[in-house]
């Protein structure tokens, strides 16, 4: 009995080993770097955007480590599209910085400003202040100010809140966890999270400045403006790769499908995109594309059967 009593236990906790280096070794550490990151954006007594645009661009590169992540704490008081609302096929961010730029100041004080559209906040909002296309209607000063002071304030409260919610994903299945009934559940929520942030990826990040051959978009990139629409795709990739390791280091397939789209990623000296707009730029972004697909295809072949996920797990819907 005693023998059958301590292989279960290893059995259960070789099952729960996944989510434990996940939790703490890519969410907790991922969100805390960008707690530190925008912290120290904030923390910048200046307005002029050649001192501010290096840690704007750390601030950037330290949340895609984490962008694919869509629960817990970011979900909470619509954080995640307040941190970086993106596509924006409206414009509806501008218009909004346009009215704080002109209008009340109390607007900008932390409290009001935690009310104002998500589209004009976050990353995206930064960014069009630090790189304008067109001259601003007034001093932006303060208003960067307060976009970096809000970014650093969400941030700071996403990365204190994995501290509960991370426990609840480690505790899976445990007596009073009403969030995750069992550790097949905690798996397979993270799980969703890689799937759908690599179809993200290709329909979104890739796929809408792709456009149609006949009309490309090459203006739809992400960050255009801050020339790093090509970087957005490498750090994403290279985040969900990590991801998709610590949830199931034994995922050979997955793994060399995520190298190899990296590799063309690497190869693709085309920071914004642009080269869409040209036939032979255009085609290496299109086998870019299909091999971001062809890693959802393998992780959905090789990692779902692995975790123990229902068969009609559906990333999609987000069960």
């Amino acid at each position: 009995m005693r023998a059958f009593v301590l292989v279960f236990c290893l059995v259960a906790a070789a099952a729960s080993a996944d989510v434990t280096e996940v939790v703490n070794e890519h969410i907790r550490p991922g969100y805390a770097r960008f707690a530190v990151a925008t912290a120290d954006l904030a923390a910048l007594d200046t307005c002029d955007p050649g001192l501010l645009q290096p840690a704007f661009q750390a601030a950037f590169d330290a949340w895609l480590g984490v962008a694919h992540l869509h629960l817990g704490p970011v979900e909470d008081d619509g954080r995640a599209l307040a941190i970086a609302f993106w596509p924006d096929p409206k414009s509806l961010g501008a218009k909004a910085q346009r009215g704080l730029m002109t209008g009340d100041p109390d607007a900008l004080t932390p409290e009001r400003f935690a009310e104002q559209s998500v589209a004009a906040r976050g990353l995206m909002g930064l960014e069009r202040l630090l790189y304008p296309p067109d001259p601003l209607p007034a001093d932006p000063c303060p208003l960067i100010h307060a976009t970096a002071r809000d970014l650093a304030r969400m941030a700071a409260e996403v990365d204190a809140g994995w501290g509960p919610f991370g426990d609840l994903l480690l505790t899976a299945g445990g007596a009073g966890n009403a969030s995750f009934l069992s550790q097949t559940e905690a798996r397979q929520a993270i799980f969703t999270q890689l799937a759908t942030a690599i179809e993200f990826l290709a329909d979104q990040r890739l796929g809408r400045p792709l456009g149609s051959f006949d009309k490309p978009r090459p203006e739809r990139a992400e960050a255009r403006a801050s020339g790093r629409s090509l970087r957005n795709v490498a750090l994403s990739l290279a985040a969900l790769r990590d991801l998709a390791q610590d949830l199931n280091p034994d995922s050979p397939l997955t793994l060399a499908a995520f190298d190899r789209a990296l590799g063309l990623a690497a190869r693709l000296d085309d920071p914004g995109l642009q080269g869409v707009a040209d036939p032979q730029g255009r085609l290496k972004v299109e086998i870019l594309q299909q091999a971001v697909r062809g890693v959802r295809e393998t992780a959905l072949t090789e990692m779902v059967p692995k975790l123990g996920v229902g068969l009609g797990f559906n990333a999609q819907d987000g069960d």
